[in-house]
């Protein structure tokens, strides 16, 4: 059986192509996921994970997450070897996820105040002492 869960942050934005000829979407991106233990070094380690997703799952996944989002993948440890320009032989393990699980809610683009202060139409921020004194 060769099944894998794992929950971590991404590194970076996805990124997204399309197979020449067949145009089937294909995302990457790389999930640091944190070590169940403290190293030697008296810090939590972390492991970089590159992470694969086909089809639909791989749009989802490029227009929905950025750098930092929490998710879980499930899916296979995928191995394969290529021929690289000097003609060394060279190795990938990664990911191909089955499944992503969005674990938190992306931060919000729109400037945020306290109560205390209302923005007026140019942007600009200033203090409001009551109800009364609010512009709209």
């Amino acid at each position: 059986m060769n099944k894998v869960l794992l929950i971590g942050r991404l590194t970076r934005d996805p990124e997204i192509r399309y197979t020449a000829g067949t145009g089937i979407a294909v995302t990457t991106f790389t999930l640091a996921v944190d070590r169940p233990y403290v190293g030697q070094s008296g810090q939590r380690e972390t492991d970089f994970i590159p992470v694969v997703c086909w089809r639909k799952l791989a749009e989802l996944v490029a227009n929905n997450l950025t750098k930092g989002r929490l998710v879980a993948v499930s899916g296979s440890i995928q191995t394969r070897k290529y021929q690289a320009q000097d003609g060394s032989n060279r190795y990938v393990t990664e990911v191909v996820a089955d499944e992503v699980k969005f674990l938190d809610r992306p931060k919000e683009q729109a400037t945020s105040f306290t109560h205390d202060e209302v923005a007026s139409d140019e942007g600009e921020f200033f203090p409001v002492d009551g109800e009364d004194e609010i512009p709209f």
